[in-house]
C-alpha cells in the first residue's frame, strides 16, 4: 500500500490532472509548431545544399553538420539565454519551437537530400525537355516523388521532436514535464510525474505505432 500511495496517489492524481492537461496541450502544440517549420526549413535547407552556388552550399553543409552534432538541449540554452546579449530576446515558447525547429531542419534536409537523389536524372530531363523551370519541377515532379520516400524517416523524427519538447521545461516552459514537476512539488508527491509519463504514452504510442506501419508500407512498395 505505501508504494501505491507515493506512486499511484489516487487523490493526487486528480488534483494533478489539470494542471497536467495544460502542460499536454503546450506540448502538442509546440511540437506541432517545431514539426511544421522545421519541415519547411529542412526543405529549403536541402535544395540549397544541391543547387545553390557552392559558397552558399557549403554553408548549408556547415548548418546541417553542427546542428546534427550539437546535443538539442545546448542549442535551446543557447538561443534562450546567448540570443539576449545579442539584443534578441525571445519568450520560452518561441526560443524551444526555434531550437527544435532548427535541429529537425538539419536531420529533414538531409533526409529530402537523399530522397530526391533517388530519383532517376531522367525525370529532372524530362522536366527541362517539357520546358518547366527549375521551382516548376521541384515542385510539380521531383519533390512529389522523393517526399513519398522520405515519409518514414521524416515521421520518425517528428515522433523524436515531440519527445524533446520535455526539453522545453529547462527555459521555464509550461509543457507537460515542467507542469508534472510543479506539481509534485506542490503535492509533495511523485504521482504527477508517473501521470506524466501515462500522458506521453498515451501521446506517442499511437505515433510510433504510425511510424512502424509508414516503414512496413515503404518496403513492400519499393522493396519488390
Amino acid at each position: 500500500m505505501e508504494i501505491l500511495d507515493i506512486f499511484f496517489n489516487v487523490s493526487v492524481m486528480q488534483r494533478a490532472f489539470p494542471i497536467l492537461l495544460r502542460g499536454l496541450t503546450n506540448t502538442i502544440v509546440l511540437g506541432l509548431t517545431a514539426i511544421f517549420f522545421g519541415g519547411i526549413l529542412g526543405v529549403l535547407v536541402c535544395l540549397v545544399r544541391l543547387y545553390a552556388p557552392k559558397p552558399l552550399r557549403l554553408l548549408a553543409v556547415a548548418y546541417i553538420d553542427l546542428l546534427r552534432a550539437i546535443p538539442i538541449l545546448v542549442v535551446l540554452i543557447l538561443v534562450y539565454y546567448a540570443l539576449p546579449f545579442a539584443g534578441i530576446t525571445l519568450s520560452s515558447f518561441v526560443a524551444a519551437a526555434v531550437a527544435l525547429s532548427m535541429v529537425l531542419a538539419a536531420y529533414s534536409a538531409e533526409v529530402v537530400r537523399a530522397g530526391i537523389e533517388a530519383v532517376p536524372k531522367g525525370q529532372f530531363e524530362a522536366a527541362t525537355a517539357l520546358g518547366l523551370s527549375f521551382p516548376r519541377t521541384m515542385q510539380k515532379v521531383i519533390l512529389p516523388q522523393a517526399l513519398r520516400i522520405v515519409i518514414p524517416p521524416l515521421a520518425s523524427y517528428s515522433v523524436s521532436i515531440f519527445k524533446d519538447t520535455s526539453l522545453a521545461s529547462v527555459v521555464a516552459m509550461n509543457d507537460l514535464l515542467k507542469q508534472a514537476t510543479d506539481a509534485q512539488a506542490l503535492f509533495a508527491n511523485p504521482t504527477p510525474l508517473i501521470l506524466a509519463a501515462v500522458f506521453y504514452v498515451v501521446l506517442l504510442w499511437p505515433l510510433v505505432r504510425f511510424t512502424s506501419r509508414l516503414e512496413e508500407r515503404f518496403k513492400q512498395a519499393y522493396g519488390r
